[in-house]
């Protein structure tokens, strides 16, 4: 009797193990695979759409197209290499030490630049809505190709310990030293999650704050002086770039939330001691998660093809003049 349940729990445990390992592999190759494609045409056609002359001066449009070409390295180093590496059973991770190294860097940097550059638009479209003429004067196309500089050069310097730290042990590219596992661990769940949140909804709120102010006191203006109120109201542009961002960090706050959250509950749960299914499962969870940050990224070109009649305009019309008339050309050719 005891052998027959002992097989029995051999059975199941084998089974699980089978049925998270197929759907490790099915997560990887599907919802990787959508996040890499969408997300590389996406970032392109962003930075192709705010270069246009409807936004090239906007500050906000600059760090728009700086994340965008973060993001493009992390659909590149990260999203890719886990399609290939869980999607299709490619051995990366035994790949030299010095791509172990510079795939994590590369992807740290990108990924903390792309987040940061989302957090200077939110106070770009802050010090823009104000009505103090000082705070306004910040929101610059100077200011922000300084801020952009200063991000980058912030975060290479901060990550080299990625370069010092990461290697290959027992073909897996991970940290040796237990200690820096764990500081690491918990310097990314709040730097990667919990943090960026804080400051995009802070100025964000201030940011309506500013704007239903103005709406007030442009309304309780008398009529005659028409003219001082089409001053201060906002153009067109700067009321579709508020409606961009906003709903870029409410899908910000709803992709990144979850993976930190369970971090943590990881850092309690003492993972390292899980054995079979037990420690597939928390892969395919802690994956799954993951993939969200990734899903985020990838989903900034649908957010603001939906939230932005001017933004589909502007795409509508370089699919039109940059591909469909030098097609017809050709053809005429």
């Amino acid at each position: 009797m005891s052998n027959t349940t002992t097989n029995t729990a051999l059975n199941d445990e084998t089974q699980s193990i089978i049925f998270f390992n197929f759907l490790t592999k099915i997560l990887a190759q599907c919802l990787d695979g959508f996040s890499w494609i969408v997300g590389n045409i996406g970032a392109i056609c962003i930075c192709i759409v705010f270069s246009q002359p409807t936004f090239r001066k906007s500050p906000c449009a600059i760090y728009f197209i700086a994340s965008s070409l973060s993001q493009l390295f992390v659909f590149n180093f990260a999203v890719f290499i886990r399609i290939i590496q869980y999607g299709y059973a490619v051995p990366v991770n035994s790949a030299p030490s010095w791509f172990c190294k510079m795939r994590f860097y590369i992807f740290y940097v990108s990924a903390a630049t792309a987040r940061y550059n989302i957090i200077f638009a939110s106070a770009d479209r802050y010090l823009c809505s104000c009505r103090d003429a000082r705070r306004r004067h910040w929101s610059s196309t100077k200011t922000a190709f300084r801020l952009i500089v200063l991000v980058l050069v912030v975060w290479l310097l901060f990550y080299i310990q990625i370069l010092v730290f990461f290697d290959v042990k027992n073909n897996k590219c991970t940290i040796r030293n237990t200690s820096v596992i764990t500081y690491l661990s918990y310097f990314i769940t709040v730097e990667n999650g919990f943090f960026p949140i804080f400051p995009m909804l802070i100025f964000g709120l201030l940011t309506i704050r500013n704007i239903h102010g103005s709406r007030r006191t442009v309304a309780a203006r008398d009529n005659s002086t028409a003219q001082s109120v089409q001053t201060e109201r906002s153009p067109r542009k700067e009321k579709h770039l508020h409606k961009m961002l906003f709903s870029q960090v409410i899908l910000f706050v709803i992709s990144n939330i979850p993976y930190p959250v369970y971090t943590i509950y990881r850092s309690y749960a003492g993972v390292s001691s899980f054995t079979g299914s037990r420690a597939l499962m928390d892969t395919f969870i802690n994956n799954l998660l993951y993939d969200m940050v990734y899903l985020g990224f990838a989903l900034t070109f649908p957010n603001f093809l939906l939230t932005s009649k001017m933004f589909r305009r502007e795409f509508l019309q370089v699919l039109q003049t940059k591909i469909v008339q030098r097609c017809q050309r050709l053809m005429a050719a």
